[in-house]
């Protein structure tokens, strides 16, 4: 199979045009952030890694049709890790220390499985085509074999979600 410029450059990944918006924006709201549709074309507010990728501005969100899910859920998360008074101050850069971001990582994956048509599997290969990097070589590796510490952080916080909780809750779709 011949892979094209366009198929290189962009993985074959979840996006929120997929029919993944309704749920993301319910989940998004379950943590009291707001995800904000923007239109095709146009630039994505508070963008860090630039388009497609998604934005988080105080408890906003923003995407397009063509943001990967992944990066929806990883914006979410960290708006969800840091408190009130870093998130007043949120636009583009969540900063935070080694720790949190793997617990972002951490709780992306676990939020996936709320997702219809998602779940952490998919997740975590679309996590791995769009290029993040973990020592062991996938995010799978790391999540089984290294992720301990930080469910520990999300549970420290609170924040790290159980199977029943997550089944328990109305459905996203």
């Amino acid at each position: 199979m011949n892979a094209t410029a366009e198929s290189v450059a962009t993985p074959a990944v979840l996006r929120v045009g997929d029919g993944h918006g309704a749920a993301l924006a319910a989940l998004c709201a379950r943590y009291g952030l707001e995800l904000v549709p923007v239109s095709a074309g146009a630039p994505l507010p508070g963008s860090y890694w630039g388009e497609p990728e998604a934005g988080l501005v105080r408890e906003r969100v923003y995407a397009r049709d063509d943001t990967p899910v992944h990066s929806v859920l990883h914006e979410a998360c960290h708006a969800i890790c840091m408190g009130p008074g870093r998130r007043a101050a949120l636009e583009r850069d969540a900063g935070g220390d080694h720790a949190e971001e793997n617990a972002v990582c951490c709780l992306q994956i676990l939020l996936a499985d709320a997702l219809p048509g998602v779940g952490s599997a998919r997740l975590m290969a679309d996590m791995d085509a769009w290029g993040y990097t973990f020592r062991l070589g996938s995010t799978r590796a790391w999540f089984e074999a290294e992720a301990d510490e930080a469910r520990d952080w999300l549970r420290a916080r609170g924040l790290c979600p159980r199977a029943a909780d997550l089944a328990a809750r109305a459905p996203l779709a």
